[in-house]
């Protein structure tokens, strides 16, 4: 992290980090975000031990900023105690077909950031999964599994929110074919030699 990162508040921090993954992956409307976040490990505590209702809202608060620019949706992780299942709307999880499971997150089992988004939320649930198109995981609490095939890592500015590691991946399209394949539309109309034609 930079000086200047660290004269930021985690809002500020959060907001330039999101921004950053937003951009290289061009991301927008109809577009999901899962948020993977220890509030411990922003404090510079282990995960899972001192959870903080007033880190999570400024990570909240940062988030809000980016998403409402971009227009994203976001869903956020909670901890193993809940299974890492994910916080979201439920006009969302019903839109997206997603597994409602029947559990309120608390701080002690779903954890600080997943309370907190929890109770921000006009009519929120929990889901059981998802696949989405990208991810920020502060405080290595192991978004990976939300993402969809092919998770391609994108290295911020600013390796560090607080005291926690970020870690943020965008997914891009498999991609298919052997040799012949080609991956962008070809510039001109006439079909290359030896085409399947």
């Amino acid at each position: 992290m930079t000086d200047q990162d660290q004269a930021l508040p985690v809002a500020g921090q959060v907001e330039k980090a999101l921004s950053e993954l937003a951009e290289v992956a061009a991301l927008g409307a109809g577009q999901i975000v899962v948020l993977g976040v220890s509030t411990s490990e922003v404090q510079g505590r282990r995960i899972g031990t001192s959870g903080a209702p007033a880190v999570a809202r400024e990570i909240y608060e940062g988030v809000r900023r980016v998403r409402d620019r971009k227009g994203f949706e976001t869903v956020w992780q909670c901890c193993e105690h809940l299974n890492r299942a994910l916080v979201t709307e439920r006009s969302l999880a019903a839109a997206r077909g997603w597994t409602i499971v029947s559990a309120v997150p608390v701080p002690k089992a779903g954890g600080s950031m997943a309370a907190y988004a929890y109770g921000q939320l006009t009519d929120p649930c929990l889901v059981e999964a998802v696949s989405v198109d990208a991810g920020l995981d502060i405080g290595e609490t192991l978004i990976g599994m939300h993402l969809r095939p092919v998770a391609v890592p994108v290295r911020p500015s600013g390796r560090w929110i607080g005291e926690a590691r970020v870690t943020m991946a965008y997914a891009r399209p498999k991609l298919i074919g052997g040799e012949r394949a080609v991956y962008a539309p070809p510039a001109t109309q006439a079909p290359p030699s030896g085409t399947c034609d």
